[in-house]
């Protein structure tokens, strides 16, 4: 399941996909799955063998991203016979330790795809994107996920596979409560947190358990949290990327959540606190909500259970449009002495067909300008499903992945933001010890 990539050229915030996988680790070469494999080596005379250790995004055997890695690493062979391909797949729930494991005791990967880059990058392991890629590939990446992938406004962290986050609505909770008209064509487009307030009464009154679930429990608070305070006008970071947590706009946005939403009984009897993501899209699923924020593995899961539903722009402060938030998942090279190799993988890998190929078979977004246009242009299937989610990638926020303290920050936001809603929360003192122990990890 999903464990869920802002607009302008120099901001940096996000991170989300997190497809959890079943089954122990899996790997592959170029023609059929194998052992491990060793170390990045010369096999042969001319021969290199380049080793990739990769997330896997199925949830289960069938639809394991071994298949994937198999046939791209085929597709390479074939036009680099001196370049042999093993690929070790991993969960989710282990691929971030196994390459922190490999990297310890001094055997990294050639090329890892994984959750975060920052903390390898600052230690000097890594290739720039420069160092890498044809000027043609490095130039394709949507310009809010190559930023992201930046430190100090050099490339490291190459990004894999996108996601933005979108409000869902159950059409027929919002129909039975009259905030949907029964003839409406164009479905609801709510503009502002006193749409969506409205709505929510009138959810309430019509007997809807959970008007609108918010949820704030570990699974991820941090991006809930981003989605809200990016509505209201702030975010993690200000313009110049410094941590701006407890800025006034984020404060008034969790009082809004405190008083509006949660103290008038708008989020349902489940304490935001204690609630996972998970949980909610459950729910969701159950016809038990009528709404929430929801990323495109949302898609099926309402489907499957025959809910009808449409997907908004999340509503802002003051009704003015501001950015939503993205997500994204990473590939770097670390310097194993074949940055030549990587490169031209690299270059193959971003390749458009194998992009689309990539994200099709996961609901997910990509992050070239080809891949874009190729999923765009696309008819049927779910590419026509995940257009309204792809319409606001080049535009979104991700989390400050450049920064190697985000980790902790995030970690800091799942324990306490649920503080902010409760019943006497002080949203203003929750965010300054956030935003006090985010400096100060910044600053070592």
């Amino acid at each position: 399941m999903v464990r869920t990539t802002r607009g302008g050229s120099r901001t940096v915030k996000g991170r989300y996909l997190r497809l959890a996988a079943t089954g122990a680790a899996l790997s592959l070469t170029a023609a059929a799955l194998t052992g491990c494999g060793t170390v990045a080596s010369l096999t042969g005379d001319n021969e290199v063998t380049l080793r990739v250790v990769a997330a896997d995004y199925g949830d289960n055997p069938q639809n394991s991203s071994a298949g994937y890695w198999k046939d791209l690493a085929a597709g390479f062979r074939k036009d680099h016979p001196g370049v042999k391909v093993e690929v070790s797949i991993y969960s989710w729930s282990e691929v971030d330790a196994k390459v922190a494991e490999m990297v310890k005791a001094g055997k990294a990967p050639d090329i890892a795809q994984i959750g975060a880059y920052a903390d390898y990058a600052a230690a000097g392991k890594l290739y720039t994107a420069e160092e890498l890629l044809s000027v043609s590939t490095e130039a394709d990446f949507l310009a809010p996920l190559a930023d992201a992938g930046k430190i100090r406004r050099v490339q490291y962290g190459m990004p894999f596979v996108a996601s933005t986050r979108l409000l869902f609505y159950n059409e027929k909770l919002l129909t039975d409560a009259g905030v949907l008209p029964k003839d409406a064509k164009g479905g609801w487009q709510p503009k502002s947190w006193a749409d969506l307030e409205a709505a929510a009464k009138k959810l309430k009154a019509a007997g809807v358990a959970t008007p609108f679930a918010l949820p704030l429990g570990r699974e991820e608070a941090q991006a809930e949290t981003m989605m809200w305070m990016l509505a209201g006008g702030g975010g993690y970071t200000d313009n110049e990327e410094a941590y701006a947590i407890d800025s006034p706009d984020n404060v008034k946005t969790f009082e809004f959540l405190r008083d509006k939403m949660v103290g008038q009984g708008l989020t349902g009897a489940l304490e935001p606190a204690k609630t996972d993501r998970q949980t909610a899209f459950d729910a969701f699923t159950r016809g038990e909500v009528g709404m929430l924020n929801g990323h495109p593995t949302l898609l099926k899961q309402a489907a499957e259970k025959g809910v009808k539903f449409g997907m908004v722009a999340m509503p802002t402060e003051d009704g003015t449009e501001h950015p939503t938030m993205g997500v994204a998942d990473w590939v770097m090279a670390f310097k194993n002495g074949h940055r030549k190799e990587s490169g031209k993988f690299l270059d193959y890998l971003y390749e458009a067909k194998n992009v689309t190929a990539f994200t099709n078979k996961y609901d997910l977004l990509p992050v070239t300008t080809t891949g874009y246009r190729a999923m765009d242009a696309s008819t049927g299937g779910p590419a026509t499903q995940l257009k309204t989610f792809l319409q606001a990638l080049p535009n979104a926020r991700l989390y400050p992945v450049g920064k190697k303290s985000w980790a902790g920050v995030s970690e800091d936001v799942k324990q306490n933001i649920g503080k902010t809603v409760q019943p006497g929360g002080q949203p203003a003192k929750v965010l300054d010890d956030i935003a006090e122990k985010a400096r100060k990890a910044d600053a070592q």
